[in-house]
C-alpha cells in the first residue's frame, strides 16, 4: 500500500516530536527527567504525584483531570485539586487499615471513578497496585490474588459475591475487602468487608508522600502464558518518566487535549495510558464506562470533543464491519489524532481511517513487559500502512537472529527477518517476572531484551511485525509470518477478520490454515473459500498462501484484542489450550461449507 503522507501545514498543532532523526540523536533520559518535578525535598519520584499533586503548582488545580461518562448516562468530573484530595483520602484510609509501603492492593471493577482514585491513592502510599480485568471470573482472580499475596481488594458488592465471595477462602491473606456501592448489612459483616464511603469519609484530604526512590516497586501487571500460570511483570516508579516522554512523543499529548484511551486499567495500556500518562502530561482524560457500541463510541468523540484517541484492533475492526454510516452527520473537527494498540494494526484499518475520519490510525508496539511504547508511528511522520512505525527516543531498537552458541547476531540488511530486540535500560522495563528470576534472567541477552517477536526492518527505518517467534510457520522451507497472511485476507471485502495458524504436513513440514470470521451480509460457502484461497494465492503467492480456510463466527482473542493464534492451533490439533484467563470471545461455533 502507499505511504501516507503527512502534510504538516494541515496540523491544527505543532508536533511535539517533529523531525524524529533529530529527535533520536539528542534525546537524553537524564534531559526528559526535567519535565517531572520529583517530590518535595528530593525524597524521589512517585507515580502519583506526578499524575496529580505537581499540577496544583503549575496553574492545573481548576482544571478537569477525568470526566467520567457512566453507563447509564451519568457523569462525573474530578479536577486535579479534586482527584489530590479523594487520592490523598485514599492513601490515609490505607494507613488506617494497616499498610505499609510494598504491600499489595488489588483492583477489581468496571471503568469506576473509585478505580482511579484507588490506583492513584495507593500508588501514594507506596503500597503496589495490581489492577485486575472485571470480566475475569474466580479462579483466574484467586490466582493473581494469591502470586500477588494481596493484601487489600478494592471492587464491588456485586463483583465481590458472583466472584470472589466463593474463593477468599483460598486467600488468608487477603485482610481487607473494600466494596464500593451500595453495601447490604449481611455483607457489611463479612470479616475485613469495609465500605468505600465509610472509609474515606472524613479522612484528611492532604497526604505527604513518603521517601519513593526510581527502582520503589509501584504496579503489578499480570501478562497470560502459553501454558501454566500467568506472568506477573514487576513495574517501578521510575517508569513515569517514559509515560511522560511517550504521551507527548508516541500520544503528541499537549495540555489543552481532551483523550480517551478506551482500554480497561485491568489490562496494561488501561493503566499507563488509560491513567498515568495522560494526567502525568496534564491533559483531560476521559473515562467510559460502557464497552464497545459504535453509537455510543462515535457520541463520545462528538459530544466530548475528544481530540487524542487511543483505541485497539478489534474495535477498529468492528467499526469497518459496519461502514461509515454511523459516522454521517457527526462533528468531529474536534478530533486531530487517533492511535491503536494491542496487535499490529491490518494496513487496511489505517486506510480505512482516512477514508471514515480523514486521518490514519497511527500504529504502536510495546508489551506489558516494555511498560510504555517503543516503537510508534508518529503525527509529523509518514504511514506506512502495516507498519509499527520507528523506535522512541531513547530507546535503541534492533534486528537479531541467535546463534547456534546463543550469540546474537545484529540484523544490518534490510527486509531480513529476526527477533526485535531493545537496548537496556530504559525506565519503564520491567524489574522482573514475580517469584520467577530464572525466568526473567532468559529474556536478556548480552544487554539487549529479547521480545520475542519477529520483525524486519526496511531501508528507511520502518518496522514491520512478522510474528511471534512461537507463531512462525515453517512450511517447505519457507518461514511464514501468520500476521502477512492475516492482513492479505483482510484485504477481500467479505473478510472482517483472519487468524492464521501452521498444522503439521507430512511433505511440507506445515501448511497454513486460515480462520476467518465474515461481515454482515457475506455467508460462509465452498465458492466463498475458493475464491478468499484464490486471492490470497495472487497477493501471497502459492508457498505463503493458505492451503485451507474454515469460517467461524468470531475468533478467540484476548481482552487486549489479540487473535488467540495458540488457542486456534491447540483446538484445531486437540493440545492444551493453557492459560485462559484473558481470552474475551470464546464463541466456538463454525459455520463449515
Amino acid at each position: 500500500m502507499e505511504t501516507i503522507r503527512k502534510d504538516l501545514k494541515a496540523c491544527s498543532l505543532r508536533p511535539n516530536l517533529l523531525d524524529h532523526g533529530h529527535a533520536i540523536a539528542s534525546f537524553s533520559w537524564a534531559e526528559a527527567a526535567a519535565g517531572l518535578d520529583g517530590l518535595p525535598g528530593g525524597l524521589g519520584v512517585n507515580i502519583a504525584h506526578e499524575a496529580v499533586d505537581r499540577h496544583l503548582g503549575h496553574g492545573r488545580a481548576g482544571k478537569v483531570a477525568i470526566r467520567w461518562l457512566g453507563k447509564r448516562g451519568e457523569r462525573r468530573e474530578l479536577t486535579y485539586s479534586e482527584l489530590a484530595q479523594e487520592t490523598s483520602r485514599w492513601a490515609h484510609a490505607l494507613e488506617k487499615l494497616g499498610l505499609q509501603a510494598g504491600d499489595r492492593v488489588f483492583v477489581l471493577m468496571g471503568r469506576l471513578p473509585e478505580l482511579y482514585i484507588a490506583v492513584l491513592g495507593a500508588l501514594k502510599a507506596r503500597c503496589v497496585v495490581s489492577p485486575l480485568f472485571p470480566a475475569f471470573g474466580p479462579e483466574p482472580i484467586a490466582t493473581r490474588a494469591e502470586m500477588g499475596d494481596a493484601r487489600v481488594l478494592v471492587t464491588t458488592p456485586e463483583l465481590y459475591r458472583r466472584k470472589v465471595q466463593g474463593v477468599r477462602a483460598r486467600l488468608p491473606g487477603l485482610r481487607h475487602v473494600v466494596l464500593v456501592g451500595e453495601v447490604d448489612d449481611a455483607l457489611a459483616a463479612e470479616p475485613g468487608v469495609h465500605r468505600w464511603s465509610e472509609l474515606v469519609n472524613g479522612m484528611p484530604a492532604q497526604y505527604v508522600i513518603g521517601p519513593t526512590t526510581p527502582e520503589t516497586m509501584s504496579l503489578l501487571h499480570f501478562t497470560s502464558g502459553t501454558t501454566g500460570k500467568p506472568k506477573g511483570a514487576v513495574h517501578v516508579h521510575g517508569a513515569v518518566l517514559a509515560h511522560l516522554v511517550t504521551g507527548r512523543f508516541a500520544l503528541d499529548l499537549h495540555e489543552d487535549d481532551v483523550f480517551w484511551c478506551t482500554a480497561d486499567p485491568g489490562w496494561v495500556t488501561g493503566t499507563s495510558y488509560g491513567i498515568i500518562a495522560p494526567l502525568v502530561c496534564g491533559v483531560t482524560n476521559v473515562v467510559v464506562e460502557a464497552e464497545f457500541d459504535p453509537a455510543t463510541w462515535y457520541g463520545v468523540l462528538e459530544n466530548e470533543r475528544v481530540s487524542v484517541w487511543y483505541t485497539a484492533p478489534t474495535a477498529i475492526r468492528m467499526m469497518m464491519k459496519l461502514g461509515t454510516e454511523a459516522l454521517q452527520g457527526r462533528d468531529l473537527s474536534a478530533l486531530r489524532f487517533m492511535a491503536s494498540v494491542g496487535e499490529p494494526l491490518n494496513p487496511e484499518a489505517v486506510v480505512w481511517g482516512v477514508k471514515a475520519f480523514g486521518m490514519p490510525f497511527h500504529d504502536n508496539w510495546w508489551q506489558s513487559e516494555t511498560g510504555g511504547i517503543m516503537v510508534s508511528n508518529y503525527a509529523a511522520m509518514d504511514v506506512k500502512p502495516g507498519s509499527m512505525g520507528k523506535p522512541l527516543p531513547g530507546i535503541t531498537a534492533a534486528v537479531v537472529q541467535r546463534e547456534a552458541d546463543g550469540d546474537l547476531q545484529l540484523v544490518d540488511t534490510p527486509d531480513v527477518d529476526g527477533e526485535l530486540a531493545l537496548r537496556v535500560p530504559w525506565p519503564s522495563m520491567m524489574r522482573g517476572y514475580l517469584h520467577e528470576e530464572e525466568r526473567y534472567r532468559k529474556c536478556f541477552v548480552q544487554g539487549w531484551y529479547l521480545t520475542g517477536d519477529l520483525v524486519r526492518r526496511d531501508a528507511d527505518g520502518y518496522y514491520w511485525f512478522v510474528g511471534r517467534a512461537d507463531d512462525v510457520i515453517k512450511s517447505a522451507g519457507h518461514l511464514i509470518g501468520p500476521f502477512e497472511v492475516e492482513s492479505a485476507l483482510m484485504e477481500h471485502p467479505a473478510v472482517a477478520e483472519a487468524g492464521v495458524i501452521g498444522i503439521p504436513d507430512p511433505m511440507a513440514g506445515e501448511v497454513v490454515k486460515a480462520f476467518v470470521a465474515l461481515k454482515p451480509g457475506h455467508e460462509a460457502s465452498e465458492a466463498l473459500s475458493r475464491e478468499l484461497l484464490g486471492h490470497a494465492r495472487q497477493r501471497l503467492g502459492a508457498a505463503v498462501a493458505p492451503k485451507s480456510i474454515e469460517f467461524k463466527s468470531n475468533l478467540p482473542k484476548t481482552r487486549s484484542g489479540k487473535i488467540m493464534r495458540r488457542l486456534l492451533k491447540a483446538r484445531e490439533l486437540g493440545l492444551p489450550e493453557g492459560d485462559l484467563s484473558t481470552l474475551e470471545s470464546d464463541e466456538r461455533s463454525e459455520a463449515k461449507p
